[in-house]
């Protein structure tokens, strides 16, 4: 039996969302983030180091969303429900599924470590310091980044149903969770291809009974 180590408002979701869609039994076992945002000490009980998502199928311990949901479709798309023949939008499947934690999470994770410099735990005394080195550095690189990025993206799926093309992949699993995270916080309402495109994606069946199974994800 497949069991998935959930952790709330996580990447998770994902892996989740990939076994509905697979219709491959599974279990959840639940873990809440600390004050700090950060997973749990139980976590390292399963893998070292103690980060969702991370996925027990039997004995074997696969972490790392991409490798979890490439584990998942080798062993399990026994339909070929994922398969995409096309030579072209092969490529495109594999760019959009590594583009996804190698090059946008990073930023969001950034954005995300910048805006706490000025609130607990940092010591009050430093978060008006903390503050403003956050403002300074968001405004004279991190957004311009994720302005680019948000273009990139946006011109594709202007051009594009699915992040392959015409399939529905991996890619599409893979990049629905930064993209989710630029929806909550408002950066989307000058990408409508790509609000168009999430809304799409939250609307089948198998991302329902993910959420259904693993409960809201919200960004604050």
């Amino acid at each position: 039996m497949i069991t998935v180590h959930h952790l709330e408002n996580s990447r998770s979701h994902r892996v989740l969302w990939l076994l509905e869609e697979l219709s491959v039994p599974y279990q959840i076992k639940r873990y809440q983030r600390e004050d700090t945002l950060l997973a749990p000490e139980s976590l390292k009980k399963i893998h070292p180091l103690g980060k969702s998502p991370v996925m027990t199928d039997g004995n074997r311990v696969i972490a790392e969303s991409g490798a979890i949901l490439e584990y998942l479709l080798q062993k399990y798309d026994r339909e070929h429900l994922f398969a995409i023949t096309d030579e072209d939008e092969q490529i495109q499947a594999r760019y959009w599924l590594h583009y996804a934690e190698g090059s946008l999470m990073p930023l969001l994770v950034m954005k995300l470590v910048f805006g706490q410099l000025g609130k607990k735990p940092v010591p009050w005394i430093l978060r008006p310091a903390g503050m403003a080195l956050s403002k300074g550095i968001q405004k004279a690189w991190l957004n311009k980044q994720l302005k680019l990025h948000g273009g990139v993206i946006e011109q594709h799926l202007s051009q594009h149903r699915y992040f392959a093309g015409s399939r529905f992949s991996l890619a599409d699993v893979q990049m629905s969770f930064p993209l989710l995270a630029l929806q909550m916080r408002g950066s989307l309402q000058e990408m409508p291809a790509t609000a168009r495109w999430l809304e799409a994606m939250q609307q089948r069946a198998a991302w329902q009974r993910a959420i259904e199974q693993g409960g809201a994800i919200t960004f604050n």
